[in-house]
């Protein structure tokens, strides 16, 4: 009884120091909301609100289709455009895409033969550039199609594609869950190891030195009381940034997910204990940061499935709890995935976090110079 006692106020002692960390708190809170909706919003795989001008040398019934085919909210209302603006549009960067529809073009359409369209395509704007091109390429061919009265190609076999739980491949649904996850796992590490570096800068391990304490219980407290801030943060995102702000529907049970998030958390801030016992300031922390918990992000499956990878990197990733994380988060929150799904990504994460919590302690005790 005594020792969960010591474990309670000790976690308390880590809320109340948090809580009077004023950037430690600001990070919380932008991770979890700002960090969370601008890529969502700011960023996506579709194409949204592309600049399109149109070159019309042809003036006839054609182009003008042509010229009416693109519209929002793949691209913005085109600008009709004499030839001598083209340059001056590209290099400014106020059109992205230039359709050019040369003289006779609907002449030569008409007549059967294959005439030339050229599109001019800034590829500064390289995600908009390799898509927008494809969707032009497609719009164009469609309207000649049926401007000409052309079948098109019978395929020898019909392939019908049914997409499940994203239909309209939006990519906000995706960015901002796995925004949520990835900020898990960095606050996670920089809270619970940042917690120890400022102990050790601080002299106020000198203090804990002198209790009657073991180097579990610290341990322990720290995971906890920093474990309880990330699961209380990600639940607040997932329901107040995620589901009514952005408006994406949460397919699998909101619990079930919030408990795996506790159990990844015990994973994560171990390591971020482990980190904090062998860097000695706040910068070293960053850097080991940047060498251990961003490879994990990387490479965790939410930015490349695990299935793309090279076989061998494929092995390697399996020891990260990350990817296990994000392999149940997915599970859940997209695919509706209950606990007799998702039960072996659980043990996975427990085994590899009582792993990094037993290297961890070894090293605190060390440090602490507790036996």
């Amino acid at each position: 009884m005594q020792r969960i006692q010591n474990v309670f106020y000790l976690g308390i002692k880590e809320l109340r120091g948090l809580r009077h960390d004023t950037v430690m708190l600001v990070l919380v809170l932008y991770a979890f909301s700002l960090g969370v909706y601008i890529p969502a919003k700011g960023t996506g795989t579709e194409l949204t609100n592309a600049a399109i001008a149109i070159v019309d040398e042809d003036q006839s019934q054609l182009s003008a289709r042509i010229g009416n085919a693109f519209f929002p909210p793949s691209f913005q209302p085109p600008r009709f455009i004499p030839m001598s603006d083209v340059d001056p549009a590209m290099d400014s960067g106020t059109s992205t895409f230039v359709v050019d529809v040369p003289p006779d073009f609907e002449r030569d359409v008409v007549r059967g033969r294959r005439p030339d369209l050229q599109v001019n395509v800034d590829a500064t704007a390289m995600q908009q550039a390799g898509i927008g091109a494809g969707y032009i390429q497609n719009i164009v061919q469609d309207e000649i199609n049926q401007f000409a009265h052309v079948p098109g190609p019978k395929p020898a076999a019909q392939l019908a594609t049914r997409i499940k739980f994203n239909q309209n491949l939006t990519s906000s649904w995706f960015t901002s869950v796995m925004q949520i996850i990835n900020n898990v796992t960095m606050l996670a590490v920089i809270l619970a190891g940042g917690a120890l570096v400022r102990e050790r800068e601080r002299g106020t391990i000198d203090h804990l030195l002198t209790m009657p304490l073991r180097p579990s219980e610290i341990m322990i407290s720290k995971v906890w009381a920093n474990s309880l801030v990330i699961v209380i943060a990600t639940a607040l995102s997932l329901l107040l940034i995620v589901r009514w702000l952005l408006e994406v529907p949460i397919a699998g049970s909101v619990p079930l997910f919030l408990f795996g998030t506790a159990v990844y958390l015990f994973s994560a801030t171990s390591l971020g204990i482990l980190l904090g016992t062998i860097a000695r300031s706040m910068p070293q922390l960053g850097l080991l940061f940047m060498m251990v918990a961003l490879p994990m992000n990387l490479l965790s499956g939410g930015n490349t499935p695990v299935e793309s990878m090279p076989p061998a990197l494929q092995t390697i990733v399996q020891i990260f709890p990350s990817t296990h994380y994000v392999d149940f988060a997915q599970a859940i929150l997209y695919r509706g995935a209950g606990i007799e799904i998702v039960w072996r990504s659980f043990a996975a994460i427990t085994v590899i976090g009582l792993m990094f919590f037993a290297i961890a302690l070894l090293r605190f005790r060390r440090t602490v110079a507790i036996t």
